[in-house]
């Protein structure tokens, strides 16, 4: 019953990661795939009418073959569905981290060159620069190396050949695409009409607006139809693959602190001198001799924490004496690179261990406890979402909170009419899935509205206190409210263990690598230069 954790990553939030590890570096080339779902169109944009449309909008040029992928035509058109597609899901992933990997969105892409900096958090290689600044036949105003514009045009092409093969494939198979294939098109393109309608502009022109001349209704729901049944049957690959016990005790093992946390208290002691402002409102950096000393003071107020509650005195007592700041951790995971992390993963740490670390300007007191795998079960749940309806009172003006009350209390009445519906039926966990299907407002509808493998804590305090009640069992029922609305609940049952869930989810993105890496390896993808300088 086990639905794909990169499904799931597509309807639940994560956690923020280290995007410096090799780990994480391998997990976003693998997440390309939920990724080829998130084809959402950006805000619409009114357009003025355009006279002689054809040939001022390129319209004839973008119909012809831009790329062939063994043997199969995609014209420019087509391409740039994907192209900006990838463009798009890179902004929704890195929306904070922009400016750090030196993408200018305001400026084209074909004028940016990617950076190291950029290509080792993304995890690519740079090829070999063919031309330098001096060649007298390249274009001046473009950059030398690979530009972001080749980075999402190859992005594109790679996951045109991915969908193409595992298609061709399900052909081959005689795979039977699942209902919610059809669902999720026809939710998609009701949207798709929405926000024309919302935007006071057709659907046509909505696409041409956000895809460029040339991607009509049809090419659109072609290329999601597509997409969809690609997603279709690379889950259902991937829920086909199951790990002994012994398979996940392997994949422990080679990585422990991948899986392991970790129980300590940490104070920490800003070494930093602070620079100071002259008479005429001008930064002054502090001298050397200033940050030496703001060093010396930390370091010193460090020892007196340390040798305070070595003596037995209380750590976060002792940090607010000495101007530290105090924190406890029960559950810490490992970042590689962390001075704190590399100490209390040590293999010769043991409960009680006290030492100070410094990292750069940063002392730290730090105190061990105790290092643990994750051994409480997961469970399965399946939901159908009642989302709260959209209030005319803003927050803070009189009479919203009675506003509130009285749309979370509508919620709460649906999604018990929802649940009794249920109950006057088969009752059965089928029959809720289906229901699920046709009323959630959540993501999860195209799965029935399941959830697999969730661990305390995921999900927000009310959906996870009545997932994780010690009495619940499976075929449990409720209407639970939450921030978001008001949830009918189906307890499914107990999965397998926390680490056990990370270490499987590790072990089907990398057989799914595999996997996608053995359905390519034989594609050949032809250019049409001429075709591909109409994407951008």
């Amino acid at each position: 019953m086990s639905a794909s954790r990169e499904k799931q990553n597509r309807q639940a939030a994560a956690g923020q990661t280290d995007p410096k590890t090799a780990r994480q570096a391998q997990q976003r080339k693998e997440e390309k795939r939920s990724n080829l779902l998130y084809g959402v169109i950006a805000a619409a944009v009114l357009i003025a009418v355009i006279v002689s449309f054809v040939w001022r909008s390129d319209f004839i040029p973008k119909m012809t073959t831009a790329a062939t992928i063994d043997g199969e035509s995609y014209t420019a058109t087509e391409v740039t569905y994907y192209y900006r597609t990838a463009y798009s899901n890179f902004l929704n992933q890195y929306s904070y981290f922009t400016s750090y990997l030196g993408l200018n969105t305001n400026a084209t892409l074909q004028s940016q060159a990617i950076s190291d900096t950029a290509a080792a958090m993304l995890g690519i290689e740079l090829p070999e620069q063919t031309e330098t600044a001096d060649d007298p036949d390249r274009d001046p105003l473009m950059p030398t190396g690979m530009t972001w514009h080749d980075y999402f045009l190859d992005q594109a092409l790679e996951n045109m050949s991915v969908i193409q093969a595992a298609l061709k494939a399900a052909e081959a198979e005689g795979f039977q695409y699942p209902a919610s294939v059809q669902v999720q098109y026809d939710d998609n393109m009701a949207s798709l009409k929405s926000a024309a309608a919302a935007g006071g502009i057709s659907v046509s022109q909505y696409l041409k607006a956000n895809f460029g001349a040339g991607l009509s209704e049809k090419v659109y729901g072609e290329q999601l139809m597509r997409v969809l049944r690609y997603s279709a049957y690379a889950d259902a690959w991937q829920n086909s693959l199951s790990f002994s016990d012994s398979e996940l005790e392997e994949t422990y093992s080679a990585d422990p602190n991948a899986y392991d946390h970790v129980s300590y208290e940490v104070v920490s002691f800003s070494g930093a001198a602070e620079s100071t402002t002259d008479e005429e409102g001008n930064t002054v950096e502090p001298t050397e001799e200033e940050s030496a000393a703001a060093l010396e003071a930390a370091q010193e107020a460090a020892k007196t924490v340390l040798d305070g509650f070595k003596a037995g005195g209380d750590l976060e007592d002792l940090a607010a004496e000495n101007d530290g700041t105090y924190n406890k951790n029960e559950s810490g995971n490992y970042s590689a690179g962390s001075v704190t992390s590399e100490w209390l993963y040590d293999s010769a740490r043991k409960s009680g261990d006290a030492d100070t670390l410094e990292d750069g300007t940063v002392l730290y007191v730090v105190v061990f406890h105790d290092r643990f795998r994750d051994e409480n079960p997961t469970i399965d749940i399946r939901h159908i979402l009642v989302p709260l309806a959209s209030g005319s009172i803003a927050e803070g003006e009189e009479g919203y909170e009675d506003e509130q009350a009285r749309l979370k209390a509508d919620a709460h009445a649906k999604a018990e009419e929802l649940l009794a519906q249920w109950q006057s039926g088969e009752a059965t966990e089928d029959s809720f899935a289906a229901l699920a299907m046709k009323e959630s407002a959540d993501g999860s509808k195209y799965d029935g509205g399941l959830y697999t493998e969730v661990y305390q804590g995921q999900m927000v305090t009310e959906f996870n206190d009545w997932c994780f009640d010690s009495t619940r069992q499976p075929g449990d029922t409720a209407v639970v409210d939450t921030q978001y609305g008001s949830h009918v609940m189906y307890f499914s049952g107990v999965n397998m263990d926390r680490w056990q869930s990370q270490a499987a989810s590790n072990l089907r993105s990398e057989a799914y690598a595999a996997w996608e890496e053995d359905l390519t390896a034989n594609l050949t993808i032809q250019r049409n230069e001429s075709g591909l300088k109409k994407i951008g």
